[in-house]
């Protein structure tokens, strides 16, 4: 019996405290809006950031395939000892494909692509077999360039470095500047919350001192901020995802489409919807449940 009291209380004093979580937002309506308001410009501002950072990393990893290696085998070997060397060097690392052209089809490719009377008294004894090599990373490909130039057989590699070089460094100064970014706009969003509840809770202050004049713990006070901040960072959350879905779609299936389409390769939504979502509720939560803890910390102080 004295164990269902005693349940029922702390069921009873939860329900309390989450009650009072949720007034505080109805009765500071202005402020409950301007939080989820800047919760929401802050994700908007990250999400674009990140999905901006996604979709020319994915660029970049598309011109990276297009950059191959073309490894020459000696002009003494024949077609089947050519063809012997693969297994060699699909065993070098930072290597995921390799693709072996004969000197008739080196001879054939050449004529499509260039005109017929460049042929003109030249056969394909003048064509080396060699093999198209995909890397996995093009940041290790003078590595791999030596890598394959040590292979017995292999006369000549021909590796675009200075073009591996820009998309590398491509590639790093967006990847920086993004993180750098997100980062900067996680602090701005926690401080700004903070700073928006501290207003919010600015005439409380004296049932807060009285509350701890009469004994009640800090956490009890703190709960119904940390619920405060808990919606208003789910509600500030869900509508950024939305919004950023929606302004996605807008970018990608219009602007995109008609202008660059042909060009740009964009990420599906579907690809990064699921991903985003969590990210955006993850990020409200923390944001929101932060800047509620941080918000009422001073007025514990009595």
């Amino acid at each position: 019996m004295k164990r269902m009291c005693i349940t029922v209380m702390s069921l009873s004093r939860s329900a309390y405290l989450i009650r009072e979580g949720f007034r505080s937002i109805s009765t500071h309506g202005f402020m409950s809006f301007a939080s989820v308001t800047i919760i929401m410009a802050c994700l908007i501002i990250m999400g674009s950031v990140s999905l901006l950072t996604l979709n020319i990393d994915g660029m970049i990893k598309n011109l990276e395939d297009q950059n191959e290696v073309v490894a020459f085998v000696d002009e003494a070997y024949s077609e089947e000892d050519a063809r012997a060397l693969e297994n060699r060097l699909t065993a070098i690392d930072n290597i995921s494909n390799v693709q072996f052209v004969s000197r008739t089809d080196a001879m054939s490719n050449f004529m499509d692509n260039y005109s017929r009377d460049l042929m003109v008294g030249i056969d394909e004894t003048v064509f080396r077999h060699r093999y198209v090599v995909q890397l996995t990373d093009i940041a290790l490909m003078a590595q791999t360039k030596s890598a394959l130039e040590a292979v017995e057989g292999v006369a000549k590699v021909n590796a675009h470095l200075d073009y591996a070089r820009i998309f590398v460094t491509i590639r790093n100064v967006v990847t920086v500047v993004s993180l750098v970014l997100i980062v900067i706009l996680v602090f701005i969003s926690i401080f700004i919350m903070s700073n928006t509840i501290k207003l919010a809770t600015f005439n409380r202050r004296e049932e807060i001192a009285i509350m701890k004049m009469v004994g009640a713990t800090n956490s009890f006070i703190r709960l119904p901020f940390i619920i405060e901040g808990l919606v208003l960072g789910i509600l500030g959350g869900g509508l950024a995802f939305l919004a950023e879905l929606g302004l996605y779609q807008l970018v990608t299936g219009r602007v995109v489409t008609s202008l660059t389409g042909s060009f740009i390769r964009v990420i599906p939504i579907t690809q990064v919807a699921l991903p985003m979502f969590i990210a955006f509720m993850g990020t409200g939560i923390l944001v929101g449940v932060f800047g509620g803890v941080n918000a009422i910390r001073n007025y514990l102080k009595v």
